[in-house]
């Protein structure tokens, strides 16, 4: 029986890629359905990225149980979450269940196994909160890599898995009053980014876990930072109509620490930075990276001022003459010190990271 050579393989894959299916146009990555997808990971970078997400993953579903057992149902419903809405987070617990199996069996079982967490919160607004804010992160933090990844077959799972995230983010601010989405665009940050404000919660971890490779930098703190517990008005709602809780031009205070802090479970991953001394703030919202100067540099600490600005200026509605504008800065954001003010989109912010002199820590813009 005639074997094809692997030249002859190759051809015939080339060939198939040139016709294009019926109704469909030429381009596009996998769409030939040869050869059939590999739902595993296609580089080191991919089986790393993947397995920051799992851990990710592994603490929603820790922390969402966590809170609905630490707290009684009286107590939730003196914050404004009924029953109903306690059995939202329970499913959205389960929902966990389901993205921590699918990037374990992407991972062939070698990724990160469960840990055990520490939580800052003592009343069930702030457990709200830092579920807001922690599925902010962990939102952001897979766009940051996801168009990145290797594998494709690996991305389009993985998507269908933050898109989700992304509704359970929403709906915890709701469950905190505040407006539910207050940004024309989800903003991504980098994997680094992610493990150093994913890393403090983690107490201890099974030592078969893998070794997450992805840098920890010194941690940020703005410590004017808008209170979304006090500022959110109502309890839970499906809306309001405060739809930011800051304002272009307000000051801002930071404090950071210095590098080589041992951090995360059983002490074991030490803050770093490649940079040179701080110079700006940067702003990471939406589509754009702002930099705004850094003031009042004193040791670790330093001031400095809210960016104004809109998305794409002043848009004119189509047959009018009103136009609409969103402030760049809003939502649950991110806010890094850095020592250059580089050109970063998108698609290359890691380029940012060796310039990250601590950071990043979340603004409560909106």
């Amino acid at each position: 029986m005639w074997k094809p050579s692997l030249l002859s393989s190759c051809l015939l894959v080339l060939a198939g890629l040139a016709r294009a299916a019926p109704y469909t146009p030429k381009g596009g990555v996998g769409t030939s359905g040869t050869p059939p997808p590999v739902y595993v990971p296609g580089s080191d970078f991919d089986f790393q990225s993947l397995n920051l997400a799992l851990n990710q993953e592994w603490i929603e579903l820790d922390l969402f149980h966590h809170g609905l057992a630490q707290f009684s149902p009286a107590e939730f419903e003196a914050a404004g979450v009924t029953p109903a809405y306690q059995f939202l987070i329970e499913y959205m617990a389960d929902q966990e269940v389901g993205h921590a199996t699918l990037i374990s069996n992407i991972l062939q079982g070698k990724g990160a196994k469960r840990c055990q967490y520490t939580y800052p919160f003592k009343t069930v607004p702030e457990f709200l909160d830092f579920c807001q804010k922690l599925t902010r992160w962990g939102e952001s933090g897979v766009y940051g890599f996801l168009a990145h990844l290797d594998s494709r077959p690996s991305a389009t799972l993985l998507t269908q898995s933050i898109t989700t995230e992304a509704r359970q983010q929403m709906a915890f601010r709701q469950l905190k009053g505040l407006f539910p989405m207050p940004v024309w665009f989800e903003t991504g940050i980098t994997q680094s980014m992610a493990w150093t404000l994913l890393a403090p919660y983690l107490k201890t971890c099974p030592a078969e876990n893998p070794r997450i490779e992805w840098q920890n930098f010194p941690a940020l703190t703005i410590t004017n930072n808008p209170d979304a517990t006090k500022e959110a008005t109502g309890g839970a709602a499906v809306s309001s109509n405060v739809t930011a809780l800051s304002y272009a031009g307000r000051h801002v205070t930071l404090e950071w620490e210095k590098p080589g802090k041992k951090v995360s479970y059983n002490n074991s991953y030490t803050t770093s930075t490649s940079a040179g001394k701080p110079k700006y703030a940067a702003w990471i919202s939406q589509l754009n990276t702002t930099y705004t100067e850094l003031k009042h540099i004193d040791g670790r600490k330093a001031s400095t001022t809210q960016p104004g600005g809109n998305i794409f200026s002043n848009h004119t509605v189509a047959g009018g003459n009103s136009t609409i504008s969103a402030p760049l800065i809003n939502d649950t954001m991110f806010v890094l010190i850095v020592d250059d003010n580089p050109h970063v989109t998108p698609f290359n912010l890691s380029l940012l990271n060796k310039h990250v002199v601590a950071g990043p820590a979340i603004y409560q813009a909106g």
